[in-house]
């Protein structure tokens, strides 16, 4: 590494920082504690793309090309900022410190350390850098965040979780995030009274695995409810769970419109063919996945159902890929976050013979993507002359923008500030991949 000679009188200088953050929501999570902890010790916090005295890549490597994205934004930042003082951090960090080492970053910070930022970049001296990668350990975890009176954004990812013992075979992020382990209880519901204080109104419940939380004797439906006694309650999502992870209980309080969790459920599928999801170590069957989606949409009409598909996989013939699509056809989902396999060499499938070309690849994206356009639109039109609750957050152009309780975004027009209110809204159009309509009277 070779950091610049006057680190460590800009380390005491400094009071500009920037963060750019790839990848989950877990990331966004911590960006937005470490944010305020910048803040705290005297920094102000500017967009990536002006000049800071340090520059933070909150980096991913879920994908080849999410580590190639990270490597730019650092190339990036260095390359604009060339006497300021460059820090990766998280996965990437964790994965490719020697590779963020040639790129000249100052300070790698692993994921079981990078919430030490300030720690670490308060230590660097003589013009040293420092590399900090240990392994995250296996241990109930608390989070470092500021008790203040500033007011905060109105959906805010809450981190509940971190790491996932599944190994799915095509998964990097376990080499990442290391092993399963849960936040203290009492530390995500301090966080989250503090958040609901400042003004937050919903609560997105981030992690890696966040079905496997696990604290004492307390589980994620344990955790909901302490979160939906809040006051005033805020609403709670549920970012992503796996589907044998699902609580029993869960869609009964979505069905429950006095409970703050809302009729929303995001489930990774990723292949809809039994012999491509055994290959993946996918801990379900096609069948299983599809009749645990209609008793959600039975259970609760209205829910918004999510899932996300990878096409490609080592494998997975024109016959087997025909499933997927017809699962999903078959299937009340309503969106679709659609990938492409991605080749990572320290994985299980990367051994795996039976590859799929790019083309194939890309084709294969576009038929999903394509049936995933029609889903939502269908979706979007169950909602059609209905009236939804919307969490407004912000105005673009005419309208205010927002999202309902099953995450399909909404717009009204109104002369009322609307940002950070939830209201009644009487959808009457659909287009534009949005749902129109006016204030309920």
């Amino acid at each position: 590494m070779q950091p610049p000679a006057d680190n460590a009188e800009k380390v005491n200088e400094a009071r500009t920082a920037s963060i750019h953050t790839l990848g989950c929501r877990l990331n966004q999570a911590e960006t937005r504690l470490l944010e305020e902890q910048l803040r705290e010790a005297g920094y102000r916090i500017v967009p990536f793309d002006q000049p800071a005295d340090v520059g933070i890549v909150h980096g991913c490597v879920v994908t080849v090309e999410a580590e190639a994205k990270t490597r730019k934004y650092i190339q990036r930042f260095r390359r604009k900022n060339p006497g300021s003082i460059t820090v990766a951090i998280g996965c990437f960090a964790q994965t490719a410190a020697d590779s963020a080492a040639v790129l000249g970053v100052d300070l790698v910070l692993g994921n079981a350390s990078k919430m030490e930022l300030l720690h670490h970049l308060e230590a660097m001296e003589d013009s040293k850098g420092a590399v900090v990668t240990p392994r995250p350990k296996r241990d109930a975890f608390m989070l470092p965040f500021q008790k203040s009176s500033d007011p905060v954004d109105r959906r805010i990812n809450l981190k509940i979780q971190d790491g996932c013992d599944e190994m799915c075979s095509y998964c990097f992020i376990p080499f990442a995030r290391g092993r399963s382990r849960s936040r203290y209880l009492s530390d995500v519901l301090d966080e989250a009274a503090s958040l609901v204080e400042r003004g937050a109104r919903e609560l997105i419940l981030s992690g890696v695995n966040v079905g496997d939380y696990r604290e004492g004797g307390a589980d994620l439906l344990t955790l909901i409810d302490r979160l939906n006694g809040l006051r005033p309650r805020p609403r709670i999502r549920i970012s992503s769970i796996e589907l044998n992870t699902i609580p029993e209980g869960v869609l009964e309080r979505m069905a429950d419109t006095d409970h703050g969790l809302l009729p929303y459920l995001h489930i990774p599928l990723q292949s809809g063919s039994d012999p491509i999801l055994k290959a993946m170590g996918r801990p379900y069957t096609a069948d299983a996945y599809l009749r645990f989606l209609e008793k959600a949409r039975n259970e609760v009409p209205m829910i918004g159902l999510g899932a996300d598909v990878m096409v490609g996989f080592p494998g997975e013939t024109e016959a087997l890929f025909e499933e997927t699509r017809r699962l999903i056809d078959a299937s009340p989902l309503d969106y679709l976050h659609v990938f492409p396999y991605s080749e990572r060499d320290a994985v299980a499938s990367s051994r795996l013979s039976h590859k799929i070309s790019d083309q194939d690849k890309r084709r294969r994206s576009e038929i999903v993507r394509a049936l995933g356009d029609q889903k939502q639109e269908q979706g979007q039109l169950r909602f059609l002359h209905r009236r939804c609750r919307v969490l407004f957050e912000e105005k673009r152009g005419a309208y205010w923008i927002g999202s309902n309780e099953e995450y399909f975004e909404a717009a009204v027009q109104s002369e009322e500030c609307l940002k950070n209110r939830v209201a009644s809204v009487d959808i009457r159009e659909v287009r534009e991949e949005r749902l129109f309509g006016t204030l309920a009277v």
